[in-house]
C-alpha cells in the first residue's frame, strides 16, 4: 500500500481517516499528504476548537455526508488528528479526499 492510501482505512459502518490540520490558512483546502495523513488547511483558529469544528464541517462537506456522520475520534488538542467517517468506504472517502478532486 502506498503512502497515498494509508490516510484512511476501512472499520465497520465507515472508515478512519488521518489527518494533519494547518489551522490560521486563508482558506480551507485539502494540501496533499504529509506523513500518512492527508493535510487540510483550514482558515478558523486553533482557539476553543474552532479549527476541530471547521475540520469536522469540511470533511463533512468534502464527502457529502452530513457533519453528525464524521466525528474526531482523537488529537482534539494536536494537529495530528483522527476522524471517524460513518457511512462511506476507505475509496470514497479517499476520492473526496484527493487533493486534485477540486481540480
Amino acid at each position: 500500500m502506498s503512502e497515498a492510501d494509508e490516510f484512511v482505512r476501512d472499520v465497520v459502518d465507515g472508515c478512519t481517516v488521518s489527518v494533519r490540520v494547518q489551522p490560521g490558512a486563508r482558506k480551507d483546502t485539502v494540501l496533499g499528504l504529509h506523513g500518512g495523513a492527508v493535510k487540510i488547511a483550514l482558515s478558523a483558529p486553533p482557539v476553543d476548537g474552532k479549527a476541530n469544528d471547521a475540520l469536522v464541517a469540511f470533511v463533512a462537506e468534502k464527502v457529502g455526508l452530513p457533519r453528525a456522520r464524521v466525528s474526531l475520534l482523537s488529537g482534539m488538542t494536536n494537529r495530528n488528528k483522527v476522524l471517524r467517517v460513518t457511512g462511506k468506504s476507505a475509496a470514497e472517502v479517499r476520492a473526496a479526499l484527493s487533493p486534485d478532486a477540486d481540480a
